[in-house]
């Protein structure tokens, strides 16, 4: 059902216009826009990032495995999802693997940026796409798989958007989320990508059970990879910041290569169900219980 965020009515109707208060969204850059405010306060992050990401996503080797990891999650333990979200879907890479994942499903796509959102849609123009606060969900039980990936983080108050979450999940639906792991990993990477937290497992775990999730999976990744990931933070200058960009996106085509064998490997573990305890990331599954 959509969700009147200024007079908290449910509805069913095609339109937006709420039949209650007769309150819609704004328009922004031609997508609907719940938090257009919000949109304009970015906290210092700079929209044209965007651009810099999609350039480098497709062939990087931390965006594909990525990308190959949730694919194997989301086909195990939501094989027949049809009613999809992606909060925080950027510039759409992740969106257009799960439409590759899901071919006929509905699929939405929502970001606070909606500089992200045109890329997105030049990605994946059969997605609804729309603006949107993480904290403020338009939508009340209607969707049965609803993903955050890297998102998080990037929240002041996460356990809310956690909340929220789950309000709009279907009951019998679920979630999937992927943070940045190990407060001990902080380093200019983290700030200026405007990071609020690195998680811990039992952090994470205890905000998703206190949303009212059943957390059903739980592994870190890019295990394999954390004594280069923790080296390479120790080197790290804040120089290298000055384009917004994490230098680890920013490597050789050989490096790449082997780095990209590596996280096959990983993945290949993973799926023979090994779990790891340490890692540069956080990868969970969590379900919403039936009525």
């Amino acid at each position: 059902m959509k969700f009147c965020l200024v007079c908290q009515h449910s509805f069913n109707e095609p339109h937006w216009t709420c039949p209650s208060c007769g309150a819609k969204p704004a328009q922004r850059e031609g997508f609907n826009a719940f938090a257009p405010i919000l949109a304009e306060q970015n906290d210092g992050f700079n929209p044209d990032t965007f651009k810099r990401y999609a350039a480098v996503e497709a062939g990087h080797f931390w965006f594909v495995g990525r990308n190959q990891l949730l694919r194997d999650r989301m086909l195990r333990h939501f094989p027949h999802a049809r009613h999809i979200l992606e909060i925080g879907c950027g510039t759409g890479f992740v969106l257009a693997n799960t439409r590759r994942i899901y071919p006929d499903a509905e699929l939405n796509g929502s970001d606070i940026f909606t500089q992200g959102l045109h890329f997105a849609q030049s990605r994946v123009p059969s997605a609804t796409l729309f603006q949107m606060d993480a904290c403020h969900i338009p939508f009340r039980e209607e969707f049965d798989l609803i993903g955050a990936f890297d998102v998080l983080e990037h929240i002041d108050d996460d356990q809310a958007a956690l909340n929220q979450i789950f309000a709009a999940c279907q009951a019998g639906g679920g979630m999937v989320l992927t943070v940045p792991q190990h407060q001990w990993l902080w380093s200019a990477t983290d700030d200026y990508a405007h990071h609020k937290r690195r998680y811990t497992r039992s952090e994470l775990v205890t905000k998703v059970q206190q949303a009212g999730f059943k957390v059903e999976y739980v592994s870190s990744f890019v295990s394999l990879l954390l004594p280069l990931m923790l080296a390479s933070r120790w080197l790290q200058k804040s120089a290298q910041a000055d384009d917004q960009m994490d230098a680890g996106f920013k490597i050789g085509k050989l490096a790449n290569k082997v780095l990209s064998a590596v996280m096959k490997l990983e993945r290949r573990l993973l799926s023979l169900g090994i779990t790891f305890p340490i890692g540069g990331s956080l990868l969970l599954i969590a379900q919403k219980g039936t009525h």
